[in-house]
C-alpha cells in the first residue's frame, strides 16, 4: 500500500524483461493527433482470460438505469421505459410506446373489512451519484449549470411524451433543456444517437436525477464534433473553438455501444466530444462499451478530442459503473478516454470498468493493440490530469494502469491524486513502481497529497 500526506512520490520506473518503446506520431494528416505510447513492463507480461464483459443486466442497487426497467423494491419506484426502437421479436413495447412499470403495493390482493388505507409509497429517490466519501471543494467551472429557466422541456408530464425522438429533436435545437417525464424514474432507449450542431453555443441535458438515457446496447447515446462538416462548420479553426459548451447533468448514460464506429478514431460508447467545451456533473455512466481492440482507441463512457484552448473537461460528482456488472469495457479506458486533453475530476467513482484489449501501444506484434487504463486513459503532450475526492477501485486492465494510465508523450504533463483512493485495480502487464494501479511517464512523477494506493 503507498499512502501519502504530501505531495510526493518515487519516480516512476518499469521493472521486468521489456525496456522503454519510443513513443510514435502516426502520419499527419489525420483529423486528431494520435500518439503511440510507450511500454515499460513492470513485470512480464502475463497472458490473461479476456476480461469478462459488462452485460446487460439488471441494475441492482442503482435503480432506473436499465434499458429493460428493472424491479423496484418494496417502497420504491421502478422505471417507466420509453422505447423508440424496434424490440426483440416477442418481448418489450411496441414502437414509440411509453411502459410504466407499477410500484409493488405493501399489500396484495384486497384489503380486509375495516383494514386501513393502503399508505403511499415514498417518492422515488432521485439520482446522487459520485463518491460519497468525496467533499472536495468543487470549481466553479466544475459545479451544475442553472437550469431554472429552460429553453426547451421534453415530455409533457408522463413517460408517453419523453420519446428518442423528443431528445434527439431537443439536442439537435440546443439551448438548456430539461425533461418532464412524470414524477417516476423513466429510461428513454434512443433509436438515433442524439447529435449537437455545431451552430448551438450552448446545450444542456439536465435529466433531474429521474431520467436515463439508454443506447439499447445498439448505438451512441451523445455525440458533439466541432469538426464534424454533418453537423455545421462554423469555424476555420474547428479544433480550436469556444463552443458548443454541453452540459451533461442529473442523468444517466446506459448501455452506450459505439462498437465500429471510426470518426475522428472512434471510442466514446455513451458519449463522444470533439472540441467545444465538455463537463459532466452528478451522472452515472453504467454498462457501456466501445471497441474491444485498437492501441488508441477508448472510453466506454466518455471519449474527448480537443477543447477550447485547452481548458479541462470537468468531471464532478459522478459514477462510472461502480458495481459489479455495471462498468464499463473498452479496448482502453474502461470509462474515460482522451488524446490531449486535460481532465479535472472530483468527488467520483470509478468501479469495475475494464481496459480488455491486447499488445498495448504501440501494439506488439500480433496483436490488435490497446488493454490500458482500467478506468482511465489519457494520452497527449502538454496536458494535467487532476483527481480530487475519488475513488478507483476494482478496475482493469489487461495491459497496463489497472486504475489509470496516463502519458506525456514530450514529458510535460502531470498527474495529480488528492485525498483519492485508488484500491484493487490490477495491471496484468505493466504499472509504475510505487504506484499501484497506475502507469504514469510524465514529468517527474505523479503528485499525491493525502491519496492511498494499495
Amino acid at each position: 500500500m503507498v499512502q501519502t500526506n504530501r505531495l510526493s512520490g518515487s519516480p516512476p520506473g518499469a521493472q521486468g524483461s521489456a525496456g522503454a518503446r519510443t513513443p510514435r506520431r502516426p502520419a499527419a494528416g489525420g483529423p486528431a493527433a494520435r500518439y503511440h505510447l510507450p511500454v515499460l513492463s513492470l513485470r512480464p507480461f502475463l497472458p490473461t482470460a479476456a476480461i469478462c464483459t459488462a452485460a446487460l443486466t439488471v441494475l441492482t442497487a442503482l435503480t432506473g438505469c436499465g434499458s429493460s426497467g428493472p424491479a423496484a423494491a418494496p417502497g420504491s419506484s421502478a422505471p417507466a421505459v420509453t422505447t423508440s426502437g424496434v424490440p426483440a421479436a416477442g418481448a418489450g413495447p411496441a414502437i414509440g410506446t411509453a411502459v410504466a412499470i407499477p410500484s409493488p403495493s405493501a399489500h396484495s390482493g384486497r384489503p380486509s373489512a375495516g383494514a386501513s388505507a393502503t399508505p403511499r409509497p415514498p417518492a422515488p429517490a432521485r439520482l446522487h451519484a459520485g463518491n460519497p466519501q468525496g467533499h472536495e471543494p468543487v470549481p466553479a467551472a466544475g459545479r451544475a449549470a442553472d437550469t431554472s429557466h429552460p429553453t426547451r422541456v421534453v415530455g409533457h408530464g408522463s413517460p408517453a411524451g419523453c420519446t428518442s425522438a423528443a431528445v434527439v429533436a431537443a439536442v439537435a435545437a440546443g439551448g438548456v433543456i430539461t425533461f418532464s417525464c412524470g414524477p417516476r424514474p423513466v429510461v428513454i432507449v434512443l433509436a438515433a444517437t442524439a447529435k449537437v450542431r455545431n451552430a448551438s453555443a450552448r446545450v444542456v441535458l439536465d435529466g433531474g436525477g429521474l431520467v436515463t438515457l439508454s443506447g439499447g446496447g445498439r448505438r451512441r447515446i451523445l455525440y458533439m464534433d466541432t469538426c464534424d462538416q454533418a453537423q455545421g462548420w462554423t469555424t476555420s479553426h474547428c479544433q480550436d473553438q469556444s463552443s458548443p459548451e454541453l452540459t451533461v447533468q442529473n442523468l444517466t448514460f446506459a448501455d452506450g455501444d459505439a462498437t465500429g464506429e471510426k470518426t475522428d478514431g472512434g471510442g466514446g460508447g455513451a458519449v463522444f466530444v470533439r472540441g467545444g467545451r465538455f463537463k459532466a456533473v452528478n451522472t452515472r455512466f453504467v454498462r457501456n462499451r466501445c471497441d474491444a481492440t485498437g492501441p488508441d482507441l477508448g472510453g466506454a463512457a466518455i471519449r474527448v478530442l480537443d477543447q477550447y484552448h485547452g481548458l479541462p473537461v470537468y468531471v464532478t460528482g459522478s459514477t462510472f459503473g461502480g458495481a459489479p456488472g455495471q462498468g464499463g469495457v473498452c479496448s482502453n479506458g474502461g470509462a474515460l478516454s482522451s488524446i490531449g486533453v486535460s481532465w479535472v475530476i472530483t468527488n467520483s467513482l470509478f468501479g469495475y470498468n475494464s481496459a480488455i484489449g491486447s499488445g498495448a501501444n504501440p501494439a506488439r506484434g500480433g496483436t490488435p493493440g490497446g488493454g490500458s487504463g482500467g478506468a482511465v486513459y489519457t494520452d497527449g503532450n502538454r496536458y494535467t490530469v487532476r483527481i480530487s475526492g475519488s475513488l478507483l477501485t476494482h478496475n482493469d486492465a489487461r495491459e497496463g494502469g489497472g486504475a489509470l494510465f496516463y502519458v506525456s508523450n514530450d514529458r510535460t504533463g502531470t498527474l495529480t491524486l488528492t485525498r483519492t483512493t485508488a484500491r484493487a485495480n490490477p495491471s496484468h502487464g505493466f504499472e509504475t513502481a510505487g504506484f499501484p494501479g497506475v502507469f504514469f511517464l510524465g514529468a517527474g512523477h505523479p503528485l499525491t497529497d493525502g491519496s492511498t494506493l494499495n
